[in-house]
């Protein structure tokens, strides 16, 4: 870009301010997954303990896949968190320089991750219909 063109498209502070907004986002997103995950762990452990209760015994065998669904729900929630920071960084950068290009790829990650889990936990949840 020559310096008639970036004068023409200033960075403003709202610019940098969406930036952050987004970031945000991103980071409330990261924290919601990660407490779902807690949650289908915890879960497993609530069901176990509600039957026991009122059936005197265990009523789902074994341990199920819920720990394991919640872990690399929490792990997802993890990386979210990571890769926004180096989203938020690379798009600030980019505003600095007035040479901003959109990126799909976080995008395309975390579709894909909240996807791949979905599908997981439909296959957990089937049998108990």
């Amino acid at each position: 870009m020559d310096s008639q063109q970036q004068d023409q498209y200033p960075v403003s502070p709202g610019d940098h301010l969406a930036n952050e907004r987004t970031f945000l986002a991103w980071i409330r997103t990261s924290i919601a997954v990660m407490a779902f995950g807690f949650v289908v762990v915890k879960f497993a452990l609530f069901i176990k303990q509600i039957s026991v209760v009122l059936a005197g015994k265990v009523i789902l065998p074994g341990k199920g896949y819920s720990a394991s669904i919640g872990i690399i729900l929490v792990g997802i929630g993890a990386v979210m968190a990571l890769m926004a920071f180096l989203r938020y960084r690379e798009t600030e950068r980019q505003l600095l320089n007035r040479n901003y290009k959109p990126s799909h790829t976080l995008l395309l990650m975390m579709t894909l991750a909240i996807i791949g889990m979905s599908v997981m936990l439909i296959y957990y949840l089937l049998p108990s219909i």
